[in-house]
């Protein structure tokens, strides 16, 4: 396997793992009925607006195990032009919103957003949450451009790029060395 497929794989792997993690996450906040993310407990206003925490926190989670599908079917490049362009538009879709989710976050974590609730009560938990999201949000954009550049294939064979020895096409603007 050459680093270019290593780097792919591990890299969907890794975004399949966040989505994992913060699938995990949001059943546990489900069973205890509370708000938020680890961490960031959510303002107690959040709760007047929500009517069912247990469905609303459920929902994120399979939110969750959505994106992780999404990152898995970044492993292999698609033959079929749809399933590669669709699975890339919702790919940064979600790592939008997920790193949204992250600044957002973070800037609660600093202080500087009160708007968005008060500072965590705890330190170990909101870094971790924080550090999760991050490795998330850049191991599905290395994946996500990874499949975006990956070979077309056609039936078995690839399709070699005329244009220059040694490299392949996914576009008629882009190469990626062999």
């Amino acid at each position: 396997m050459n680093r270019s497929a290593l780097r792919q794989r591990i890299s969907a792997l890794t975004a399949c793992a966040g989505a994992l993690a913060y699938a995990v996450s949001k059943v546990d906040l489900a069973l205890k009925e509370e708000l938020g993310m680890p961490g960031f407990p959510a303002p107690a206003e959040s709760y007047e607006r929500v009517g069912d925490v247990t469905t609303a926190q459920l929902g994120n989670a399979g939110l969750g195990l959505f994106m992780a599908l999404i990152a898995l079917l970044l492993l292999r490049p698609r033959a079929n032009p749809f399933m590669c362009w669709g699975t890339a538009l919702v790919s940064w879709a979600g790592i939008a919103m997920v790193g949204a989710g992250a600044i957002g976050f973070g800037a609660r974590a600093a202080g500087v957003a009160p708007a968005l609730g008060a500072p965590p009560p705890e330190a170990g938990p909101a870094i971790a949450a924080l550090a999760v999201g991050a490795v998330w949000v850049v191991a599905w954009s290395v994946a996500a451009v990874g499949a975006m550049r990956g070979r077309h294939r056609r039936g078995d064979k690839e399709v070699v790029c005329p244009c220059a020895e040694g490299n392949s096409c996914t576009l008629p603007h882009v190469h990626v060395s062999c």
